[in-house]
């Protein structure tokens, strides 16, 4: 990708204004480019070298950013909605890129959502061939048993061409509300709760703790969220070890 880009779609990006907006500022010469003012919204420079102020503040270029949300229920994992919040929504310091939640979580589900704007990463998160574990606890209605736990790793019919690939179950707690933990390596349609209804059970909690070795941090609360910090962020491309 070309490291050349308009002034006007540099401070764009970086959520300063709308493009209408900042061909006004940069015309009244509230932007410098290198230290100079630059008038032309239409200057080309390149985001890696040259330093850009908006009002002598600087502005550094990222290119993709990454969040860790607690995603709370009653919420969609999608970036648009006409009738219900988004979890694009609730992140309000987005600035002027096109944010999307890696893959979803059903609107009663809480937990761990990955948003970015990084499309190859989510690809290699989601992708079926990656095998990505994504771990979920879980609150059952119904008495889940080593029955289940041996169905589970062998994998369940949920309606579909092939059963699921094995999954490891861990009972926390075994009674007429049992408490689990789920590992899985795919993201179907409502899943988990499809797992449970293949064995007879019911879904009544789900929330999902960790994906691909990326836990949840235990001080976000529900719909608080985060920047992923570099090594988090080199862990999920696979380039080294958190």
């Amino acid at each position: 990708m070309s490291d050349l880009i308009r002034l006007d779609k540099y401070l764009a990006d970086m959520g300063v204004g709308t493009r209408s907006e900042l061909k006004n500022y940069i015309r009244k010469g509230r932007v410098k480019l290198n230290g100079i003012v630059c008038n032309q919204p239409e200057t080309k420079l390149n985001k890696s070298v040259d330093r850009v102020t908006f009002d002598d503040n600087p502005i550094e270029y990222e290119e993709y950013i990454y969040y860790m949300l607690h995603k709370p229920a009653g919420v969609v994992s999608a970036t648009m909605d006409n009738v219900s919040k988004t979890v694009i929504d609730i992140i309000e310091d987005k600035k002027g890129k096109e944010l999307f939640p890696v893959g979803r979580l059903d609107k009663d589900t809480e937990g761990l959502l990955i948003i970015t704007n990084d499309g190859a990463l989510a690809h290699q998160l989601l992708s079926p061939k990656k095998h990505v574990d994504k771990m979920y606890y879980a609150k059952v209605n119904g008495i889940v048993t080593e029955d289940d736990k041996e169905a589970f790793l062998k994998g369940v019919n949920i309606g579909e061409d092939d059963i699921t690939l094995p999954a490891r179950l861990t009972i926390l707690l075994s009674d007429e509300i049992s408490e689990i933990e789920l590992t899985i390596q795919e993201g179907k349609f409502h899943q988990v709760k499809r797992m449970f209804e293949a064995v007879g059970k019911e879904v009544i909690y789900l929330k999902r703790l960790s994906m691909g070795g990326l836990t949840l941090d235990p001080n976000l609360k529900l719909g608080e969220y985060r920047r992923l910090t570099e090594e988090e962020v080199l862990y999920l491309k696979g380039l080294q070890d958190v």
